[in-house]
């Protein structure tokens, strides 16, 4: 409505501009009364476009200056009066009732074309215009006032109505996610705690080393499960591949502690590198540490993913290293592939953690 406002100014501006070439080209109040016009309609429009609404007070002014102001201004100074000339000043009292319509409430906008009818009255009778001549002034200036007012209810209503369908159609897909997650998860709950709890039940021995063992794997899944916060709900990609390669080292006997929280949000083949690079960090944990604990820490710092893998084991010396190692192929290359970076710090007799950062 800001566009399409200024361009009904415009155009009565290009009509006074040929109007004062064509007749008025020797007179400067003629000219003065256009720079003015010109002048107010660059500082209420363009401080329009430049804060995307109108200013309630530089309207009041365009409708004082350019609606009010202005033609008597012409009317008294102009010259002999030549219709062809003048009666462009008319027409900025119109526009101006346009802008008003977008920037005001129904009492302002009264008030605005009530002091504007005003005006056009006062001017057409000091110039004895005709009645015909006042009537098709005053409709002009209404129908101005009317017209944009109906297409900025519309296009306010058609704007309340487009922001309602997105929210349903946001909370649609937010239940339509949770829901996936659920099912999810119930199938994962189906293919773990239920099928063990179901063998249980059946008469398998509860208190087997297998059993035992499987059961406190599931103990360990079920915390993190719980343990997700809501931002993770967002983007489930890159926890879903985390959380394979914790069970893939957790079934060949490792313990893993994890935490999760914040998880950026990652594109597949990232999710799938960090992953790939924590199974490698965990299984290293489960040959060469020494000890049958690992902790695993996953967390979002804005849009930086932050992983780290620490065990308490016998550690190493990252310089003696071999370049062949699988933690140098299969860790740092695949961080580096997808523009991340992984750093090692352990010594012997004190562990090790491995960091993986991405992005770099």
């Amino acid at each position: 409505m800001i566009l399409a406002t200024m361009l009904y100014r415009a155009s009565h501006l290009v009509i006074g501009l040929f109007a004062v070439v064509q007749h008025r080209p020797g007179l400067p109040v003629a000219w003065l009364v256009l720079l003015a016009a010109v002048g107010c309609s660059v500082w209420v429009w363009g401080g329009a476009l430049a804060r995307g609404v109108f200013s309630g007070w530089a309207v009041w002014a365009d409708v004082v200056v350019s609606g009010c102001v202005l033609p008597f201004v012409a009317l008294e100074w102009g010259g002999p009066l030549v219709p062809a000339a003048d009666g462009w000043v008319m027409l900025l009292g119109t526009s101006a009732a346009s802008a008003a319509a977008v920037a005001f409430g129904r009492t302002a906008l009264a008030g605005a074309v009530v002091v504007l009818t005003a005006t056009h009255v006062a001017v057409c009778r000091t110039v004895g215009a005709s009645a015909v001549a006042l009537d098709g002034h005053l409709i002009s200036l209404a129908s101005s006032a009317i017209m944009a007012w109906v297409f900025w209810w519309y296009l306010n209503r058609q704007g309340r109505l487009l922001d309602a369908a997105s929210a349903r159609a946001l909370a649609a897909e937010a239940q339509k996610a949770r829901y996936a997650e659920r099912i999810d998860h119930y199938r994962a709950l189906h293919d773990t705690v239920l099928a063990t709890l179901t063998a249980i039940a059946g008469g398998v021995d509860a208190n087997s080393p297998q059993v035992r063992e499987r059961c406190a794997g599931e103990a360990a899944y079920l915390r993190r499960l719980i343990q997700r916060t809501a931002d993770e709900e967002y983007h489930p990609e890159l926890g879903a591949a985390l959380e394979r390669a914790v069970r893939s080292a957790e079934s060949l006997g490792l313990r893993v502690i994890t935490q999760y929280h914040n998880l950026p949000e990652a594109p597949a083949e990232v999710a799938a590198a960090v992953a790939d690079a924590v199974t490698e960090a965990l299984n290293n944990v489960r040959i060469h540490a020494g000890t049958g604990r690992a902790y695993l820490t996953a967390t979002g710092v804005g849009d930086r993913l932050v992983v780290t893998v620490v065990d308490r084991g016998r550690g190493f010396a990252p310089d003696r290293v071999t370049r062949g190692l699988g933690l140098r192929r299969s860790v740092h290359a695949r961080l580096a592939e997808v523009g991340g970076r992984a750093v090692v710090d352990s010594r012997p007799g004190e562990g090790a953690v491995v960091e993986l950062r991405w992005p770099e």
